[in-house]
């Protein structure tokens, strides 16, 4: 009988770093820290501990975070998740941002609806996404992820129906929570047979970082 495989999941796009792990299909295991600048050196640390004792070997695919979010904290988690996919020689699953933030919200929806949600970018702008909630509780993106003006975004608003649902988040909401969804959703993807190539995830920023 073959040996359980793992999945890990990285969260950076915000000051906070969001870890994850768990047999592929079972519970997860996860941890949130407030690291702030601190992030980029300490990552690699808080990594190791995390994942103990399972082990390196012990992974079947990694996920991550890809954005949008923070410039700099977006870049670490998808440069660390593909140094280690590469060494490793494992899948590697980019996982949006908004995407995860809509599937932590599930409990509190009945499907099939859309879900538009909403995360505060630079210059008076805001990322937005709308999402499709299946009866199996996948997610099919309706508009990707996308930089818009604020018109720019209550144009798409104004063609929901009254059965879909708004997720607006304030600025600085802490989202690290949601790594936990980073690997569910990952799974989803993973038990279809999707086996991504780590040079195919890409951080995605939305906006220049100057």
């Amino acid at each position: 009988m073959s040996e359980e495989k793992y999945g890990l999941a990285l969260h950076t796009t915000t000051p906070q770093l969001g870890l994850a792990k768990g047999v592929i299909g079972g519970q997860i295991d996860s941890q949130v820290w407030d690291l702030g600048r601190e992030l980029s050196s300490v990552l690699q640390v808080y990594l190791g501990q995390f994942l103990a004792p399972v082990g390196w070997e012990a992974l079947g695919f990694i996920a991550v975070a890809q954005g949008p979010g923070g410039f700099t904290g977006t870049r670490i988690g998808v440069v660390t998740a593909r140094v280690l996919a590469q060494q490793l020689q494992l899948p590697l699953f980019p996982v949006s941002t908004l995407a995860a933030i809509v599937h932590g919200h599930l409990a509190t929806m009945t499907p099939p609806c859309q879900v538009a949600v909403e995360y505060p970018a630079r210059r008076g702008q805001v990322f937005g996404a709308v999402y499709e909630v299946l009866p199996t509780q996948a997610l099919r993106p309706v508009l990707g992820d996308r930089v818009l003006t604020p018109a720019e975004w209550e144009t798409v608003l104004q063609g929901l129906s009254e059965r879909d649902r708004v997720l607006k988040l304030p600025l600085n909401t802490p989202i690290g929570h949601t790594v936990t969804s980073i690997l569910h959703l990952a799974t989803q993807a993973w038990n279809k047979g999707e086996r991504p190539h780590w040079s195919k995830a890409l951080p995605f920023y939305g906006q220049n970082p100057v």
